[in-house]
């Protein structure tokens, strides 16, 4: 039976000591939850986090990821990093990448690789435009998103995946696809897992929904059969509306 997941993806926010403070809050609150729950602090804050969540049940994760160990690579954070700073989890291919700062199918696979082969779990996000869900892309995008993604991943890496679909027309703009709408385009999503896999692999991945959760739509969504979690942005920035959501049940 796949086990519930929150995450909450803390974006460009919240200098060192408010992601401290704010993490500290978040472990006392949480204590007892039986599901995983996972917090995704800008790179600066993921040391000081990193002492807060220790010997907790939150998990610490990182927004991205470079593709490259080290090198010449101006900005980026290679996996030897997050690893020195406590980071379990990394989040890659979130629609921002994609759609802000370019990031294609081919480098975000170039990604997954890296980050599996470090031992992180990688949260694999996909998801449509508005302007492909009104042209019926919908399934397609999610599924090229998803088999371009999962390019040589093997089987018995799978257990270290999470999927989190993501309707770009839905992140941050307070609109919301209905369970049914993201239930529909999870079971898509796990059917393409039985393909590109087995049926066992698809009845064990945890798909994520993302894109304006609130403590007051998350029990609809995870009512739905296909939905295990959720990748909450904007919601987990407080703990009054991210903690709510992490005990949806």
């Amino acid at each position: 039976m796949r086990k519930p997941y929150i995450a909450g993806n803390w974006k460009m926010h919240k200098t060192r000591v408010e992601a401290r403070d704010d993490a500290a809050d978040l472990v006392q609150q949480v204590k007892g939850v039986d599901h995983r729950v996972m917090i995704a602090p800008a790179f600066t804050s993921l040391g000081v986090v990193a002492e807060v969540v220790k010997g907790s049940n939150v998990i610490l994760g990182a927004q991205n990821m470079a593709a490259a160990e080290e090198g010449a690579h101006t900005g980026e954070i290679s996996p030897l990093m997050l690893k020195e700073c406590g980071v379990e989890t990394v989040i890659l291919g979130h629609s921002e990448r994609r759609h802000v700062y370019g990031e294609t199918d081919q480098l975000i696979n170039t990604k997954v690789k890296l980050a599996l082969q470090h031992g992180f779990e990688v949260i694999l996000c996909i998801g449509e435009t508005l302007e492909e869900r009104e042209a019926e892309q919908a399934e397609a995008v999610v599924k090229e998103q998803l088999s371009a993604g999962l390019l040589d991943v093997k089987s018995d890496q799978l257990e270290k995946v999470v999927i989190a679909y993501e309707p770009v027309w839905a992140i941050g703009t307070g609109k919301t696809a209905t369970p049914e709408d993201a239930d529909a385009i999870h079971k898509v999503v796990r059917d393409e897992v039985e393909n590109l896999y087995d049926h066992k692999a698809a009845e064990q991945m945890i798909i994520q929904y993302g894109g304006s959760v609130k403590p007051k739509n998350i029990a609809s969504l995870m009512d739905k059969e296909n939905i295990d979690g959720a990748l909450v942005g904007g919601a987990s920035l407080k703990t009054e509306t991210f903690v709510p959501i992490v005990k949806f049940k």
